[in-house]
């Protein structure tokens, strides 16, 4: 499932270590709220979840190709898997997954355009962090699976691009009413779609975030994960990995103590 983005997709600098620890002790490993609600056949759990204020976040990858739905999860925010393409030249093996509810509990009456959010992407797979973020919500169109928190498994309504330029006032206008009227959004998305320049045959570590926001720019929840993609076949590549993203977490730890 796909966003068409019509809004302007920022670029945002190098966000250091420390940020990215942070973010990652907030989260644990859970089921989302109230299930997968995209596709079919997509179970629940092996997401890297945090909750606030009434909202819940969630984050996964996974892998697609040549057998789907396996997640080679630490259970704690970090997913691996092996370089290479998919059905399309750049089309890289893995997807990563993202759930929003503005309202998991019932504790308020926020609906998914009451709040804003950041969906970060990194787009270099070396040590450093370049992040292009947007609201994957709030735009003119998108084809999430929408619902609330009685949708079942597979179960959301999406609004599908005809690709037909005399249907997109139509299709941003039920689009609109949906996030107006509901409290979940889900989307599975791989990553050549946001990053002409995606490289699926080169190892590195991706991070990836989500936040969401009250009026006022105050935030209730984020979550991130890494997704580690390694050149040497699992599981021998994983010891390698572990000990990388431990040096970033001390290097975060090191500044963060500098600074203080």
């Amino acid at each position: 499932m796909r966003m068409k983005i019509r809004k302007s997709i920022g670029m945002i600098g190098t966000l250091g270590a420390m940020a990215f620890t942070m973010l990652a002790a907030q989260s644990q490993a859970a089921n989302v709220t109230p299930d997968v609600i995209f596709g079919s056949g997509n179970a629940n759990g092996d997401f890297t979840v945090d909750q606030g204020g009434s909202v819940e976040l969630g984050l996964r990858a996974k892998q697609r190709y040549p057998a789907a739905n396996i997640f080679n999860y630490d259970g704690t925010d970090t997913y691996t898997f092996e370089v290479g393409s998919a059905t399309a030249s750049s089309r890289p093996n893995w997807n990563f997954e993202w759930s929003i509810n503005s309202n998991f509990d019932g504790g308020s009456t926020n609906d998914l355009n009451d709040l804003v959010y950041q969906l970060k992407l990194d787009t270099d797979p070396g040590a450093g962090i370049l992040f292009t973020t947007w609201d994957p919500v709030n735009v003119s169109y998108a084809d999430h699976a929408i619902g609330t928190n009685a949708t079942g498994n597979g179960g959301g309504t999406v609004i599908a691009n005809s690709g037909l330029p005399a249907d997109d006032a139509a299709e941003a206008a039920a689009y609109a009413s949906l996030i107006r009227s509901n409290n979940v959004a889900q989307n599975s998305w791989a990553m050549h779609w946001f990053d002409g320049l995606f490289d699926p045959h080169a190892a590195g570590i991706y991070r990836i975030e989500l936040l969401a926001f009250a009026d006022g720019g105050v935030m209730l929840a984020s979550t991130g994960i890494n997704v580690v993609v390694s050149a040497v076949p699992l599981p021998a590549a994983l010891p390698l990995y572990g000990a990388g993203i431990a040096v970033l977490g001390f290097l975060g730890w090191r500044r963060k103590k500098q600074i203080s």
